[in-house]
């Protein structure tokens, strides 16, 4: 079953013991790399519009074939963009729950960043801006419908932390028992289809107040219904 954000609800449980995710992949080659960071420079300054092939050749100084050689169309490499963003959100959150010893704790971190839209920080070697989390929303819905095989492996760092959080609340006893990777699935779409429609209907710009209503708002429904003891 799919849901309206392209995840999987039902996800089966073939990765026993989940691992942390791993540290950010680093892209193939350097001039991959200078393509992935010019094209998240555009987004953050004039969002979807000023994201053009033209306009990363420029930012770039790569020849068009250098381009092509790595991505075949502009979807590629929105799908590299994301997915690198993906990881080093992944990566960025293993570390910021290392602070709390709760599995509760840890998973309210991780939905609270998402959404507050500040996917990754400056230590992460992202700052965040809310252009990037508006572009990156409407992508995510856009890629859900065009790719979603593509869009789910690319999220797959995420849900894996998820689940992981979920099974040690399981295994403590806080958080009921299911598949980690199943309810991973459900909590995320939850939680990015509620932001995404937030972040696409911002006119005015970010409010922070207002996000973090929506984050606590957000969260409150995802731990009663994860809860051990909503299961009594």
């Amino acid at each position: 079953m799919r849901a309206a954000n392209g995840i999987d609800t039902l996800m089966d449980d073939d990765h026993p013991g989940v691992a942390p995710p791993p540290l950010p992949r680093a892209p193939d080659d350097e001039r991959t790399r200078q393509i992935i960071d010019a094209a998240y420079a555009l987004l953050g300054e004039s969002g979807l519009e000023g994201l053009t092939i033209r306009a990363v050749l420029g930012r770039t100084g790569l020849a068009r074939r250098a381009f092509y050689e790595r991505f075949a169309v502009k979807d590629e490499l929105v799908l590299a963009l994301f997915e690198h963003v993906i990881h080093l959100a992944a990566a960025h959150y293993a570390i910021e729950v290392q602070r709390w010893a709760d599995p509760l704790d840890q998973l309210r971190t991780v939905i609270n960043a998402i959404a507050l839209g500040g996917l990754v920080d400056d230590d992460a070697g992202i700052e965040p801006n809310n252009r990037h989390a508006v572009a990156m929303s409407r992508e995510h819905l856009r890629l859900a419908e065009t790719r979603p095989a593509d869009l789910q492996r690319a999220l797959r760092p995420l849900l894996d932390l998820i689940a992981q959080l979920l099974a040690d609340g399981m295994a403590a006893g806080t958080i009921r028992v299911s598949s980690p990777h199943r309810m991973a699935s459900l909590v995320y779409n939850l939680v990015a289809t509620t932001v995404h429609a937030e972040f696409l209907s911002e006119d005015s710009g970010a409010d922070r107040a207002r996000r973090s209503e929506l984050a606590e708002d957000v969260w409150q429904f995802c731990r009663l219904g994860i809860s051990a003891q909503s299961a009594r």
